[in-house]
């Protein structure tokens, strides 16, 4: 037998084989052709009849066609608002810890999906040993630790919420003694000292390795990431800031977002819930972009120098409402556009 002819038509052989495959699996007629056209060659099945004294219930269309409603649209003139910008009053710090009467949190600028991980890291190179971990929940629990000049063990419980802003996230830290009931967490910290040097270690940690951490899918898709405000508008057509936060902490984050939007606070009535403020307009040259991009205009800004009257009303234990008028001695009107822009420039600014 002359081998080296047997070898040359095995290979032959081979290589046939090999590109009739290509063709079976790559081809039109192929495995993995494309068939996303397939739906226009399916025949047209003829309707199932069912027997006069059987139920014909079940089979109805599985995508059944809406019936067409012929709805006129107003015929007043109306404009489509701009879209939110990503970020209103953008600020440089990454990482920064917020105070709120006695409670305190950090408010790191990076979706709950990328600070989760760092959160892991935080403690595993501290050498602090996770118990417990949820993800879903956003929570993570240490172990029972023995800190120096301590008189007692503590443990730690970190929990990760969305943020006020889109893409933003808040921590809270809770500290527990190992004394007493140890099978629930209490509603506050036993020990505020110690959870303000976690609090501080981990903002610094976070702040260090931020923007290099991966990302955690699980984190990412439990703690939604689209932020607790939008604007929304009344059945009566007014524009105003929903806020998913409860008074106190709304009331207070709104007064710090009317400064960074350049309003004038003149008064206040917290019992109220009424802020008197100036809008001043831009303040420099930093501010000419966002202003010019939000009222699109290059002459002084229309409501510059006019007195407003921000009212914080609480839909519930933890939502508000933000609405915005005129004041009495206003001098220049308010236009639907113009308080939309003013409400998107206060709506930035809110943390």
């Amino acid at each position: 037998m002359n081998i080296p002819a047997l070898t040359r038509n095995l290979t032959a052989g081979a290589l046939l084989v090999s590109l009739s495959g290509c063709g079976y699996l790559f081809g039109d007629q192929g495995v993995f052709r494309d068939k996303s056209e397939d739906y226009k060659k399916a025949p047209d099945m003829p309707v199932i009849t069912v027997p006069e004294h059987k139920d014909s219930d079940a089979l109805q269309e599985i995508y059944p066609v809406p019936p067409v409603e012929n709805a006129l649209l107003a015929t007043e003139e109306f404009e489509v608002p701009r879209p939110t910008p990503l970020a209103a009053g953008a600020e440089d710090e990454i990482v920064r810890i917020q105070r709120l009467g006695e409670e305190s949190w950090i408010l790191v600028a990076e979706a709950p999906g990328q600070v989760w991980p760092q959160v892991r890291s935080f403690f595993a190179s501290a050498g602090i040993p996770v118990a417990r971990v949820d993800a879903r929940a956003g929570t993570m629990e240490t172990g029972w630790l023995a800190l120096e000049s301590a008189a007692m063990a503590s443990r730690f419980k970190v929990r990760i919420e969305q943020g006020v802003q889109r893409g933003n996230s808040e921590l809270h830290v809770l500290q527990q003694n190992q004394v007493g009931d140890v099978d629930n967490w209490p509603g506050s910290s036993d020990n505020v000292e110690q959870e303000s040097e976690i609090l501080q270690a981990l903002a610094q940690y976070i702040a260090n390795s931020a923007g290099t951490a991966p990302v955690s899918m699980v984190a990412e898709q439990a703690i939604n990431a689209s932020g607790k405000i939008s604007i929304q508008e009344s059945s009566t057509g007014e524009s105003y800031i929903q806020l998913a936060l409860p008074f106190d902490r709304a009331w207070a984050s709104l007064g710090r977002g009317l400064e960074k939007s350049t309003f004038e606070i003149t008064d206040r009535d917290r019992s109220s819930g009424i802020y008197y403020a100036t809008f001043l307009g831009p303040q420099g040259e930093d501010d000419d972009g966002w202003f010019d991009w939000l009222f699109d205009s290059e002459e002084e800004h229309p409501q510059a120098g006019q007195p407003f009257i921000v009212s914080v009303k609480a839909d519930d234990e933890s939502n508000v409402a933000i609405f915005l008028k005129p004041a009495a001695e206003a001098t220049a009107p308010l236009e639907k556009r113009d308080r939309q822009a003013l409400l998107t420039l206060i709506k930035g600014n809110i943390n």
